[in-house]
């Protein structure tokens, strides 16, 4: 690999704001903020709004949309189009 032109790669804590959780992971992301992590060291800490513990579709709570009824209401609305 070249010299000097890749970014530097290290532990970084992740903190998941909306759910108050927290996961320490290898990153090239860098922070300002730093926080102490559980075995006492200081990481450079980058705040996300959402990961698999809040996101819908992790938790469970996704709603899942009727695709064949816009597709049916679309169909009747502009109407099918014919094989050319």
């Amino acid at each position: 690999m070249r010299k000097a032109i890749h970014p530097s790669y290290g532990p970084v804590v992740f903190r998941d704001r909306a759910a108050n959780h927290a996961f320490l992971t290898r990153s090239t992301m860098s922070s300002e903020k730093t926080v102490e992590w559980e075995d006492g060291n200081t990481y450079p800490v980058v705040d996300v709004e959402i990961s698999d513990v809040s996101h819908p579709f992790y938790t469970g709570t996704a709603r899942v949309l009727d695709t064949a009824g816009r597709v049916e209401r679309f169909e009747r609305r502009f109407g099918k189009r014919g094989v050319a």
